[in-house]
Formats: structure tokens, sequence, C-alpha cells
């Protein structure tokens, strides 16, 4: 029986979090590949060991001194040597890299050294083998991954190692240069590995004992989700809700492996289990709320626009061209509304506006911004009546007004849209109408 252990940068922060990870993985024995992040902060004010390699990058790249940034890259990892009391040196490695910094500077290359490094303390003081990163994960020549390539040679790889070490975060692209997954990404790296290797679990330590119902910056204690199917936790993911990478569900979901999020600094707590299906009921009708802010909504409005077959395609086409993607679109028999993020819309709003007046020839176009997109999601909301209502109810004891509905022919989730001043009153309105406030 093989697990798969990945850990965030605050379960390694510093020498004695490292302790409490060697604890956890020694206390069982199946736990035989372990996948580090870089180190985290320390405490609040604190900077990630990752944001100082990018800083050194960014000096680099412009001709600029990196001895301060790089200094307390080297601290922080001797650090954590001397606490764990290692007779082990990153001296050569510490070269290499800041060789590689002043000669030619690789944005990917250089963030990608926190796990690296990281990785070559965890193995040293575990006594695990160190598998690079780089001769295992591989991006094909679009940079995707390549997930056909990196399952055949990590699963041979895997095979030839009682117990590894695979640090997270990066690979090797086509013309054989590191490249990095996006913030996060070792995640990935850990369900990538879990699968290569066929785990019975993908254990993903944080410093959260799993994940929560809501943002705990907005709702006070929120309830842990015990279980969660990976949809759900799509649907999440996708409008804010974090934790776990949410790329990092596709390999694991696809070789059927179930990730439990676990709470290094209270190991003893059974964490949120992430699963294709189960029969488990969730102790309330929601299983979570997220949201995000700044949307803007588009409405085009067009007598008997139902009655023509290419008016969608045309409005669709305005934002292709500007490649905006399109979050939600919402349709009447006379109205289309389009919701999308003003990060990705307000450069070039006139020029949509006007290619939409050309093609699709509106009698209208209203904008509005400063929306904000609440998703309630829960696979048991399907089977119990009155979901919707309880929302609305709940938002208008609240004195919110609602801007838009969504609700997807699943019943998996409903969206709804809210003024920006009104988001965290909605989020903790919709919360306590569907769970007891502790």
């Amino acid at each position: 029986m093989i697990k798969v252990v990945k850990f965030g940068g605050s379960s390694l922060a510093d020498a004695k979090q490292f302790q409490k990870v060697s604890n956890i993985i020694h206390s069982d024995e199946s736990r035989v590949f372990v996948v580090p992040s870089a180190p985290g902060k320390r405490y609040n004010a604190d900077i990630k060991v990752t944001d100082l390699l990018y800083e050194c990058y960014e000096l680099a790249a412009a001709g600029k001194n990196i001895y301060e940034p790089f200094l307390a890259v080297k601290d922080r990892y001797n650090e954590i040597i001397q606490g764990l009391g290692l007779n082990f040196s990153l001296k050569d490695a510490f070269d290499g890299i800041e060789n590689k910094l002043l000669q030619s500077p690789e944005k990917d290359y250089t963030a990608s050294r926190g796990e690296y490094l990281n990785g070559l303390i965890m193995a040293n003081f575990l006594g695990y083998d160190f598998i690079d990163a780089a001769d295992v994960i591989f991006f094909d020549e679009h940079g995707n991954f390549d997930a056909v390539k990196t399952n055949s040679i990590l699963s041979a790889e895997l095979a030839k190692h009682e117990r590894a070490v695979v640090p997270g975060f990066y690979g090797t692209d086509f013309d054989g240069k590191i490249k990095t997954f996006s913030r996060g990404g070792s995640d990935i790296t850990g369900s990538i590995v879990a699968a290569a290797c066929r785990a019975v679990v993908y254990e993903n330590w944080t410093d959260v004992s799993g994940l929560l119902m809501a943002d705990p910056h907005i709702v006070s204690n929120p309830a842990v989700m015990k279980s969660i199917t990976y949809r759900e936790l799509r649907e999440l993911a996708y409008m804010g809700a974090s934790v776990i990478h949410e790329d990092a569900i596709f390999p694991v979901k696809k070789a059927g492996i179930p990730i439990n999020i676990r709470n290094t600094n209270r190991p003893e707590d059974s964490g949120t289990w992430i699963v294709e299906n189960t029969a488990r009921r969730s102790k309330y009708t929601i299983t979570g709320i997220a949201g995000r802010k700044n949307f803007c909504s588009i409405v085009i409005a067009k007598d008997l626009m139902h009655s023509q077959p290419d008016f969608y395609r045309k409005v669709v086409q305005c934002f292709e061209e500007k490649n905006i993607p399109l979050e939600h679109i919402l349709s009447g028999i006379d109205t289309m509304t389009v919701i999308v993020h003003e990060s990705k819309f307000i450069e070039h709003e006139q020029e949509v506006l006007r290619r939409i007046t050309k093609l699709a020839q509106p009698e209208s176009l209203e904008v509005e911004s400063g929306i904000s997109l609440i998703a309630v999601v829960g696979r048991c909301m399907k089977s119990q009546a009155g979901t919707a209502a309880k929302i609305f109810s709940s938002l208008a004891d609240a004195r919110i007004n609602v801007r838009m509905i969504d609700q997807g022919a699943s019943e998996l989730n409903i969206i709804v849209g809210v003024l920006n001043e009104d988001f965290e009153r909605a989020i903790r309105s919709i919360y306590h109408i569907f769970v007891d406030v502790i």
C-alpha cells in the first residue's frame, strides 16, 4: 500500500515544522513518496522563499545586484539545516543557482529552486532517495503538461525506489529547460506522483484541518467539509476557494485516487476527503460557499433575438476576438446577458461593444460593473426542496439586492450576483441560514 504525501510551504517553513513532517511520515510506513513545497512564511510579516527567488530573478534580469535577497534565501535554508542538526551543505547548489542568475537568468528555473533545495534537505533528513522533478515531469511544445510521457517515465523511476522525495512545482519543457506550474503547483506534482505509482491515497498536508465551508476571513470559524466530490471542489475552486490547486484534481481523478487534506499542526484531525463519488451525505444541505469580486454584466437587448439562430454566435465572437473568457451567459426571450471579469474586459471594452453593435445590431446595450459572483455548491441541494428559496430569503433579510441568478442543470450549484459592497455580507447571510452559528 503506497501513500503519496505532499507538504505545503507553511508545513516546511523552518526546522520545527520539518520535525513535525518527519513525525507524520514515520508514523505510517505506507507514506513512501514525499513531495515538498518551498519554505513558506514563518510568521505573518515573513517572506516566502519563492517570492525571494522571484525578486532575485527580477534584479538579475535587470542587471542589478542580487546579494541581499539571495543571501536571505541561503540563510533560510542554512537555518533549517542547522536547526535539524544535519551534516549537510547546499553550498554547491547555491553556487550553481547564483552563477545561473548572473550569467543567464530564467524566471521558471529561478522560481523552481525553492522546491529543489527543500527537496534535497528533506531527502537528507528522512534518509530517502532524491528524484529531481526535472528528470521525470515533462511539458510539451505548447507548454502544456505532457501526461503520457510523464506517467511512463515517472512510473518506471518510482519503481526503482522504496522511498523517495520528488520536489514539487516544476518539470522540464520541450526544449529541455525548467518549466514551472502556476503558483501552488506543488499540489499538481503530488497528484501526478500519486497517479504514477497508483497510490491508495494522495495526502495533501497544509496548515488547516481540511477544506472550510467558507472563507475564514469572511465567516468566523466556518465548518470543515468532511467529504466533497471532485465536481464540487472544481466549482468552489473556480470561484476562489483555495487550499489545493484546482488542476491537482485531474491526475488522481482519472486514476480513481482520493485526496485527503490534512493539517500538519494537527495531524490527529481527519481532514477532508475529496472523492469521485460518495454515498456520504453532508451534514448540511450545502457543501460550501465561495465567490469572487469585480465582474461586469453586458445586457444585450433585441426583439425576437431567439428567432435568429446566429445572434448568440455573433455576440460570443466579439469577446472571442479579444480573447475575453465568458464567465456566464444568461438569456431571455429578448435579452442576452454576458458576464465577464473586469480585468479581462475593461481594456477592450469599447472595441467589443462596437463589434457587438455592428455584428448583432442590438436595440440596446447596458454595461454594469462592480458585480460579485457567489457560488453556493452542494451535491445534496437537488434532493432538498426550498434550497434556492432559503438563499434568496437570507439575502432579502439582509437587504441585499440580487443582480443575477444562474443555476446549472445538474443542480450542483446556484450562482448569485450581488454588488461588490454586499459581497461579504451576502456570504455570511447565506452561510448562517444553512449552518448553525458556533
